[in-house]
């Protein structure tokens, strides 16, 4: 009688151990093997922090709140060179430039590293559909908007290219910057139409058919829109939610780059000459495109909660970097300023917390980790660093900073952002250096670089530079 009570109680304890046997994240699931979790990975193109769930209360982007309330926003992330090609190779092989080789729009990683496993490929070799649709390694908008532009063929079983009207009607932009092409101009088109004629809302709708298709085996679905990336257009609606009169300038102080070196700026002369009126038609055009973008992410959002597939699929929401809007005369990327260096990053785990932010610095490198880890995959050989303990607890201890360069010409710049400081050398400061306090001047009016008071910081953060970005 009393063995037989052991082995009830033993039984018991074991039945319990294999109910509460955890899958990706933790999460308990039952006795039968458990469902892999998909990936969702949705990159919008260059698209900076002026959303709604960051702190704008001006843009209006529903879709990308309700992912937030889904998930972890990390409102200090940051990409490790501000320009697409050098941005993407880096975070999709979880490599830094200097490991990659990609300084530029036209090298191919695979030249540099040719048998490295980028993240959708982890995926694909580990029995994961992998399929991307639009834009996720780099190619030139609008240019190469409908082909395969620098894709990796390797990465994906499938890829699908839309060309929408938006790419027909070119010839109906206003471009406020006429020497520039299309791809660095400030154009724009308050378009005829509905959001399904625009590529990325033929790119929405055929990432939903891919929901459909695969929706009962693990995926690994890449979903890359292109606005607001220039020339910037969407449904004259978007534009209409942004009368001109209310488009707030960015602030600007008397002799603002008179202690910024040479090196620092990328628009020369600052806005390009624009006056205030036409460099608001630009802020809304681009505003209206990211309203235009969001309302896609909210289709593949309806998509994932109408197939049931939400409490199997982690989503991760990026940019490749953010975009300047007039900050000391500055626009667009390509520059080592806060508003291009940190972009949005937002993960949602089944499972995990919810409707949290997280302020620890963190990097784009990190994306490739944490997708292998909480997915229990090898990430062998990537520089960054797993951020599921912040996924886990946001306000976790983190010591690391986050680092960010771009090459011009014969000069680097390279910048360590910490979550108090931003330090930026070029040319290893031959060039000329800056040092921001950011808790006190987020705006980066002040460089506190030649001040002596600051010197013992300056050589603090310069050690971590000549570590961090090689």
């Amino acid at each position: 009688m009393k063995n037989r009570f052991i082995f009830s109680f033993f039984a018991f304890l074991l039945g319990a151990m294999l109910e509460l046997s955890s899958g990706c994240f933790g999460q308990a699931v039952r006795a039968k093997p458990a469902k892999r979790y998909n990936i969702l990975f949705i990159s919008s193109d260059d698209l900076n922090n002026d959303i709604g769930c960051f702190g704008n209360p001006l843009v209006q982007t529903p879709h990308i709140d309700r992912l937030a309330q889904r998930g972890v926003l990390f409102s200090r992330a940051y990409s490790q060179f501000p320009l697409c090609g050098p941005s993407r190779a880096s975070l999709l092989t979880g490599r830094r430039p200097d490991v990659t080789g990609v300084y530029d729009l036209k090298t191919n990683f695979r030249t540099n590293l040719p048998d490295v496993v980028t993240l959708p490929q982890l995926f694909k070799n580990n029995n994961y559909f992998s399929a991307r649709v639009g834009k996720i390694f780099h190619y030139g908008v609008p240019n190469e908007i409908g082909t395969d532009g620098m894709d990796d063929p390797v990465s994906w079983h499938k890829v699908i290219n839309p060309k929408g009207r938006d790419k027909a009607e070119e010839r109906l932009l206003t471009n406020l910057t006429p020497g520039h092409g299309l791809g660095a101009a400030f154009a724009y088109l308050a378009a005829d139409g509905t959001d399904d004629e625009q590529t990325d809302g033929m790119i929405a709708n055929e990432a939903v058919k891919l929901l459909e298709e695969k929706k009962d085996e693990p995926f690994f679905l890449a979903v890359g829109f292109f606005r607001p990336h220039c020339p910037y257009v969407a449904p004259k609606k978007y534009f209409d939610l942004y009368p001109l009169d209310k488009i707030p300038l960015a602030r600007e102080v008397a002799n603002d780059l008179d202690d910024v070196p040479k090196a620092a700026i990328f628009t020369n002369p600052p806005h390009y000459g624009l006056d205030e009126d036409k460099r608001r038609q630009a802020q809304r055009a681009y505003y209206a495109s990211i309203t235009f973008m969001d309302a896609q992410v909210g289709k593949l959002l309806d998509a994932l909660d109408r197939l049931k597939l939400s409490e199997h699929t982690i989503i991760v929401f990026w940019s490749d970097h953010g975009y300047n809007l007039g900050q000391h005369g500055q626009w667009q990327k390509f520059s080592l300023f806060e508003n291009s260096a940190k972009a949005p990053l937002l993960i949602s785990v089944p499972g995990g917390l919810k409707g949290r932010q997280s302020a620890r610095t963190v990097e784009l490198l990190d994306i490739y980790p944490t997708i292998a880890e909480l997915c229990g995959l090898p990430a062998s050989g990537t520089q960054g660093k797993s951020l599921v303990q912040l996924l886990r607890r946001p306000s976790a201890k983190w010591d690391r900073p986050a680092f960010s360069q771009i090459q011009k010409g014969k000069i680097t710049g390279r910048s360590v952002r910490t979550e108090r400081w931003r330090y930026t050398e070029w040319d290893e400061g031959r060039s000329g250096t800056e040092l921001y306090d950011e808790r006190n001047d987020p705006e980066e009016f002040t460089n506190l670089a030649s001040a002596n008071r600051y010197r013992n910081r300056v050589a603090e953060l310069s050690g971590l530079l000549k570590k961090g970005t090689r």
